[in-house]
């Protein structure tokens, strides 16, 4: 069972930090590019961040660039969004996803269950 699960999601104030990690199991998904995906309500679900396999290489969405960091540890399969300077535009249901390349990342492999994350003004 491949799964991925999504953690650190939670209430935040404007101008403040969160951290959100995803965890990789019934498959290694070191050779993967991963990276979030978020849904606010109303709204499709848009890119966020991704990062190749290698960590080598990072794409973020304009709306993010400068706030949020994307990193990856795959000695222990995860992957990480530090988020910053947080708005409230940036609430939403954060996904963390799957890709066998960066190139195809905006249509994931795999999918996380989502954690919701909410910036208050």
């Amino acid at each position: 069972q491949v799964q991925l699960v999504e953690s650190g999601g939670g209430l935040v104030q404007a101008g403040g930090s969160l951290r959100l990690s995803c965890a990789a199991s019934g498959r290694t998904f070191s050779m993967y590019a991963k990276g979030w995906f978020r849904q606010a309500p109303g709204k499709e679900r848009e890119f966020v961040a991704a990062i190749s396999w290698s960590g080598g290489s990072t794409s973020y969405a304009n709306s993010v660039k400068g706030r949020f960091t994307i990193s990856r540890d795959n000695a222990k399969n995860t992957v990480s969004l530090q988020m910053n300077s947080v708005k409230p535009e940036d609430t939403a249901v954060y996904y963390c996803a799957a890709s066998e390349k960066l190139a195809t990342f905006m249509a994931p492999d795999y999918w996380g269950q989502g954690t919701q994350v909410t910036v208050s003004s």
